[in-house]
């Protein structure tokens, strides 16, 4: 496999701390809430946001992971609070959202990262499956930031960072992912322009090839096409949880005051080769992962390096 460094995510076992680029105490004093931070992405940027001195609230449809994850933020140090909530449901957002505010007083940005897919060509989906990824990609995040802007952020700003995918070229055999991203992409770009003059910033992240849990989702007959992806990426490796979170973090830093309503791809420059360089590229390459979270976890159906 093109690129592919396991040691570069350490087991469960090694935790000693995140690692984080950014300055210890960065976001001391400040409450944050990460959407689907029960697992992969939202569990990497709840660790790093907490372990630079924030209050995470994490929310999320599955309550295990949420006491899991709330868990492993306090033995490492960390302030968490934990909601059950599915973010398709306008009422429990309306209501998780002032229970939070009641709570904590004061929100200063949100990471809506909650999201799910699953693959299919467009012709096998139906209408009740392509909505209910177009709630959760979509409507959700829109509902969550709605009724934060509503209920506070209209009166103290804040930051809103959205996390879409790599969609500019369609997503086949992920339709209706990728027409969930491609509206949330919209939305970024409107709700920068509606609430920018009310000191709220709206960016989103899109990840490309991002070695997380998620990997183990899919099924078997997926998993030659897991492996093959470093091959399709400039870099010729997978981009890690790490990677986006710093990323995510630095847009809801006050470094970021003047950036509103753009997205940040984070994909080692995949879309650059979806037809196919003109030249031989090497096989291998020597870019080398940026790996902080001490709590990471391989997936599984990656496997072994192989060549």
């Amino acid at each position: 496999m093109i690129g592919w460094d396991i040691s570069a995510y350490p087991v469960e076992e090694n935790a000693v701390g995140y690692a984080s680029v950014f300055g210890p105490g960065l976001f001391s004093g400040r409450t944050f809430i990460v959407t689907g931070g029960g697992s992969g992405l939202g569990r990497c940027n709840a660790h790093e946001l907490a372990s630079l001195g924030a209050h995470v609230e994490i929310v999320g449809r599955r309550l295990e992971p949420l006491e899991k994850v709330a868990a492993e933020i306090r033995e490492d140090g960390g302030s968490v609070g934990f909601h059950h909530l599915d973010i398709r449901d306008e009422t429990r957002v309306t209501e998780v959202v002032a229970q939070i505010l009641n709570e904590r007083g004061r929100v200063h940005g949100v990471v809506n990262n909650a999201g799910g897919q699953y693959p299919a060509k467009l012709e096998t989906i139906s209408a009740k499956g392509f909505e209910a990824v177009i709630r959760t990609n979509l409507i959700g995040g829109f509902l969550v930031s709605r009724e934060l802007f509503k209920q506070h952020f209209r009166s103290h700003g804040g930051v809103i960072v959205n996390i879409l995918a790599d969609m500019w070229q369609g997503m086949p055999g992920m339709g209706h992912s990728g027409a969930s991203r491609a509206g949330m992409l919209n939305f970024t770009m409107t709700a920068a322009v509606e609430w920018g003059a009310y000191g709220v910033r709206v960016n989103a992240v899109a990840p490309g090839y991002i070695a997380s849990s998620g990997f183990d989702t899919y099924p078997p007959e997926l998993t030659t096409w897991l492996r093959s992806l470093p091959g399709h990426v400039p870099l010729r490796r997978l981009g890690t949880e790490s990677e986006i979170s710093a990323t995510i973090t630095y847009l809801l830093t006050d470094a970021a005051s003047f950036i509103n309503g753009v997205t940040i791809p984070v994909d080692g420059g995949a879309p650059l080769l979806r037809t196919g360089p003109l030249i031989e590229l090497p096989a291998t390459g020597g870019n080398q992962p940026f790996n902080a979270f001490h709590r990471s976890i391989a997936p599984k159906v990656l496997g072994e390096e192989t060549s």
